[in-house]
């Protein structure tokens, strides 16, 4: 990258998601704000406040597992003050706690909106709901050098109610050739793990809800739940406004795929906004 297009990109190279974005989903962790650890790199001395906001569209599988999709749309928005404080529709309400020049350690209040047995009869009768609940998260960024801008990201989160579990992801992104003053484009992979608890919230069948589903008693196991590659693109048309586009495809792996109540194994995702930035 030349110094004009790294100036361009750092400035605007954040990408937040439609506030629905913490329901599980395809998008890899890192998408939530693709770019904040960079600019920080490449731009010092950045605004006081950063704020965006505008409306933002997704079509992504209405649970993890399932072959039916859906469109959502809600705000889209990221609010940033200095590197310390922030309240993102991706990435939650939250502080960067810890940081330096090339890396940070940030906390976040987010919210999992569950699954709903209404909204897939079919498929869901008898599993009852997992219900709606805030979510703690600790995650990290390391970014390895100016020259090669590859972002490392680790995080593992909690729901207090809901799926009641943990699950952590470990995802890598790089800014990909053809970025410009006005265009600028990442793309990494992402692995996520869960814990049993969070495993059979999600997958699992009980005793009480095999009889009532027909489906037979299934353990989903802790481990790897997903594979997940990830592309995130923004567009800066005019002074002020700015594109985003993001895409990603998640893969099930082990007890998650092998469960009786996913219907589809690999879920995809493509989430659209246009943010006015002040």
């Amino acid at each position: 990258m030349n110094m004009r297009t790294v100036s361009a990109f750092a400035v605007a190279a954040v990408s937040p998601l439609a506030a629905f974005a913490q329901t599980p989903s395809p998008f890899a962790e890192w998408q939530y704000s693709a770019g904040i650890p960079l600019e920080r790199i490449y731009e010092p001395e950045l605004p006081v406040w950063r704020i965006r906001i505008g409306p933002g569209t997704a079509f992504q599988p209405l649970y993890d597992g399932s072959s039916r999709y859906h469109v959502l749309i809600g705000p889209s928005f990221d609010i940033r003050y200095r590197n310390l404080l922030f309240l993102s529709s991706g990435d939650g309400a939250g502080v960067d706690f810890l940081s330096g020049q090339n890396w940070r350690l940030s906390f976040a209040v987010a919210y999992d909106l569950g699954r709903r047995e209404a909204d897939d009869r079919e498929h869901l009768q008898g599993l009852g709901n997992i219900n709606p609940a805030p979510a703690l998260k600790l995650f990290g960024d390391y970014v390895i050098s100016k020259q090669f801008p590859l972002d490392i990201r680790a995080d593992i989160r909690r729901n207090l109610g809901g799926a009641d579990g943990w699950i952590g992801d470990i995802g890598a992104y790089l800014p990909m050739p053809g970025s410009s003053e006005n265009f600028f484009w990442f793309a990494g992979p992402s692995v996520t793990f869960a814990d049993s608890a969070y495993m059979n919230s999600w997958f699992g069948v009980n005793a009480t809800q095999a009889a009532r589903s027909g489906y037979p008693q299934y353990r989903a196991s802790a481990g790897v739940k997903s594979y997940g590659l990830g592309v995130s693109a923004s567009w800066l048309p005019a002074r002020h406004w700015i594109m985003n586009a993001d895409t990603a495809i998640q893969q099930l792996v082990g007890s998650a795929a092998h469960s009786p109540i996913t219907q589809r194994a690999t879920g995809v995702v493509l989430s659209i906004s246009v943010d006015y930035e002040f």
